[in-house]
């Protein structure tokens, strides 16, 4: 079982639109039973806490749920048991870095790393803006998850 973990700073706008884009996607590919997903936030202020609304609305548009998701923060344990620790931006990046243990660090990534087509590193924070920021996060989200997808089956399936 692969195991990919989504993170960005509090784990309700853009890990868990990740975190429903990228099951959306293996569950359409028959690979549930191969891959997991998760997300999380390198801060716990919104932990337990549904995604923010205007993220669930964008993702429901495009027929993805992510009503049912609770933010959490992440953990060292996640070092240990995710394949994939996939960053939103490099402040997260630089986060996970110094949480993970050395031997742990090559499983964190840029997630856009898997979208170079894109000519961007990070995806953008929209929580501060409009519904316009959510509707980019897809956008992002989508086209790395196919390279993300891509990766997996290079490398494990």
């Amino acid at each position: 079982m692969i195991k990919v973990l989504f993170v960005c700073l509090g784990n309700i706008c853009r890990s868990p639109t990740a975190e429903g884009v990228f099951t959306h996607l293996i569950t359409q590919e028959k690979l549930t039973d191969k891959i997991t997903v998760d997300s999380a936030g390198t801060l716990g202020f919104h932990s337990h806490s549904q995604p923010d609304s205007r993220a669930q609305s964008a993702a429901l548009k495009r027929g993805i749920n992510i009503s049912h998701l609770r933010a959490r923060q992440v953990t060292r344990e996640d070092c240990y048991e995710f394949d994939y620790i996939l960053a939103m931006d490099k402040d997260n990046y630089a986060t996970l870095q110094s949480l993970c243990p050395p031997a742990q660090r090559d499983k964190i990534r840029l997630f856009l790393d898997f979208a170079p087509q894109i000519n961007r590193r990070e995806v953008p924070d929209p929580y501060s803006g409009g519904a316009h920021g959510f509707e980019l996060v897809l956008d992002l989200v989508e086209a790395a998850s196919v390279g993300l997808l891509a990766d997996i089956r290079h490398q494990h399936l």
